[in-house]
């Protein structure tokens, strides 16, 4: 094939995934936008296989149908809930690749130039800091690992050396200062030790931004590979992930009131002055006396309530109530009230992950609105019903600086008339935090226990 057709047809996928993801940010046509998507990364495979000549190679048919198979199992092992720990070990999957096409090329023996010797390192070093990385947030997502913060004594100082370290033995293979095997095990060992340090130092509510950041990482490898290995596809599609991935970090970025420097360093700067905090949560959930309402009176507090938000949590996805928080929504509509989804953008453990599941339950997109479209409603809701959420609800984001999530947006459900609150127990979310809003005297109502179980209860009391 010559390179004038190669590049035509490469130009054709190219504009083929961009359309996929274009179509995926409206709901009608998300399913469409991703078989496209995956359509023209197929053809992408198979039009650089003719294009080396290697179609006939039956090692890689062996390789792709094993993934197949692979893949196949998963569609009906994974879980829903399992989806972001899957997510993680896909952008490590991506980072590998890019690795491995980096090493064979500086180990295959060749005379490589020193554009093509410090890409190649390049690549080895994102890849394996992308695969690293992604496996320990699998680790945490999965509580393999210990889902907070894990922070070493000296963390920055490691941090930065290997990060040094590894920038270093990427210019030296470029200069071919010592062996350049040598110099690949090095990088390789250093590069692979930084994607674990940097890691391990996320957690809380921080987590679907690295899910998201690694993504990017993966894709950044993929296109410098490319340019590595001389091939224009791979480096288009790889920036296609990279900067897409890194739009998406920026984005929730700014919803969390955040720099990408204070989550990946453990820093928890919020920008504005801190707000006073109210004489009705400065007592901690265990100092408070309150009790929890009779069932008539939440029976009650249901069926008055007119402009009812649902905020879904990791606690939904936990219990995958998520069919029956539908239901829920039914049988308050058919009682005459207004019922919204108010979604917080790293609610869950990956981006979009309650959009992903409530829309498994087919709850109607339009009825999902983001932190900014619905926070300022939440003064005159009747009611607000907290499935498994808490960092997101916690207003102890907006004054107290001592925490994590200090600066965070959150949703407004403390202002809420009324708040129904159906998580596992009043222990702190995943940031480690106390929620003040546990120790409110009046107005809240906790529906303790699996969230399948509370909401079964909830939906017989209407």
């Amino acid at each position: 094939m010559s390179d004038t057709a190669y590049y035509i047809i490469s130009a054709v996928f190219v504009i083929g995934v961009l359309s996929g993801i274009a179509l995926m940010s409206k709901v009608k046509y998300a399913v469409t936008g991703n078989f496209l998507s995956a359509v023209c990364m197929a053809g992408a495979i198979i039009i650089t296989m003719i294009k080396y000549d290697i179609l006939p190679v039956w090692l890689l048919w062996a390789s792709m149908a094993a993934g197949t198979v692979i893949s196949l199992i998963w569609i009906y092992k994974v879980k829903m809930i399992e989806m972001p720990q899957l997510v993680a070990v896909y952008n490590g999957f991506g980072g590998a690749a890019s690795a491995f096409v980096a090493i064979l090329t500086l180990v295959n023996g060749s005379a490589l130039s020193v554009f093509s010797l410090i890409t190649s390192g390049l690549a080895m070093a994102v890849g394996l800091v992308t695969l690293t990385g992604s496996l320990v947030a699998a680790g945490k997502l999965a509580r393999i690992i210990d889902g907070k913060q894990i922070v070493l004594k000296g963390h920055s100082v490691i941090s930065n050396t290997l990060l040094v370290l590894s920038l270093a033995s990427v210019v030296a293979i470029g200069f071919g200062a010592i062996d350049t095997i040598a110099l690949v095990i090095v990088c390789s060992l250093v590069s692979a030790a930084f994607g674990v340090i940097f890691s391990i130092r996320v957690g809380g509510a921080d987590m679907p931004i690295t899910i998201s950041l690694l993504n990017s990482f993966s894709g950044v490898a993929g296109a410098i590979a490319g340019l590595a290995v001389s091939d224009i596809l791979l480096v288009t599609i790889g920036g296609i992930v990279g900067a897409s991935g890194l739009l998406l970090t920026q984005i929730m970025c700014r919803a969390m009131n955040r720099s990408l420097s204070d989550i990946l360093l453990g820093g928890h700067k919020g920008s504005g002055p801190a707000q006073e905090e109210p004489e009705s949560v400065s007592q901690t959930p265990e100092e408070s006396n309150e009790e929890v309402p009779a069932e008539t009176d939440v029976r009650d507090v249901l069926r008055q309530a007119k402009n009812i938000i649902i905020i879904p949590g990791y606690g939904m996805a936990l219990s995958q109530a998520q069919m029956l928080v539908r239901q829920l929504s039914d049988k308050l509509e058919e009682n005459g009230a207004t019922v919204k989804f108010a979604i917080h953008p790293v609610a869950g453990r990956m981006p979009g992950h309650m959009n992903v599941l409530l829309c498994e339950a087919d709850i109607p997109y339009d009825k999902l609105y983001e932190l900014e479209s619905i926070n300022d409603e939440f003064k005159d809701c009747d009611l607000a019903i907290i499935i498994g959420a808490n960092d997101v609800v916690n207003s102890a984001a907006r004054y107290r600086k001592d925490t994590p999530i200090y600066g965070m947006p959150v949703l407004n459900a403390d202002l809420a008339k009324h708040a129904i609150i159906c998580n596992y127990d009043l222990k702190p979310g995943y940031a480690g935090v106390d929620n003040p809003l546990y120790s409110k005297k009046t107005g809240v109502t906790f529906m303790l226990g699996d969230a399948k179980d509370s909401l079964a209860k909830l939906i017989e009391m209407i």
